[in-house]
């Protein structure tokens, strides 16, 4: 009989939440987080803010017909926030922003992201999905908020 233990990190709480690939799903995605940060006790922002902008990508950009992503939050016993979004477009990687040409009115969105996480990533599979990837770390960059109404 193997006996060996996993050396594996176990999150300490976790929130996994299948939604339709809509703007609706987006939209209630944040909404649950919300909750789920409130209850757990952490600060709503940046992490809502990561929530909003990766949620909406997976419904604009990761939407497959008949087709659900998920919104999934882990925090580890160092206290690190995990935010995952998978979807259904493996094939739709988040790249670089074109040059704008003009007023733009999307594309800066992994650009928040990007300053609002202390580490973020991308990862494909299990195929045809993706999981886009960010983590908030309390003793990192991104910890400079001021608490505020829903900040205790």
């Amino acid at each position: 009989m193997n006996e060996r233990i996993s050396t594996l990190p176990v999150p300490a709480r976790q929130f996994r939440v299948p939604l339709s690939a809509t703007r609706r799903g987006a939209r209630l995605g944040r909404l649950l987080a919300t909750e789920q940060l409130l209850a757990w006790g952490l600060p709503l922002d940046p992490a809502r803010l990561i929530v909003a902008e990766l949620a909406a990508n997976a419904a604009l950009h990761g939407r497959v017909p008949g087709r659900s992503f998920r919104l999934a939050l882990a925090v580890t016993a160092e206290g690190v926030l995990r935010i995952e979004v998978t979807d259904a477009r493996g094939d739709a990687l988040p790249g670089p922003r074109p040059a704008a040409t003009g007023p733009a009115e999307s594309g800066y969105g992994l650009l928040l992201v990007e300053e609002l996480a202390d580490r973020w990533g991308m990862r494909q599979g299990p195929v045809p999905c993706k999981t886009v990837w960010a983590e908030i770390d309390p003793a990192g960059p991104s910890a400079h908020f001021a608490p505020g109404p829903g900040n205790t």
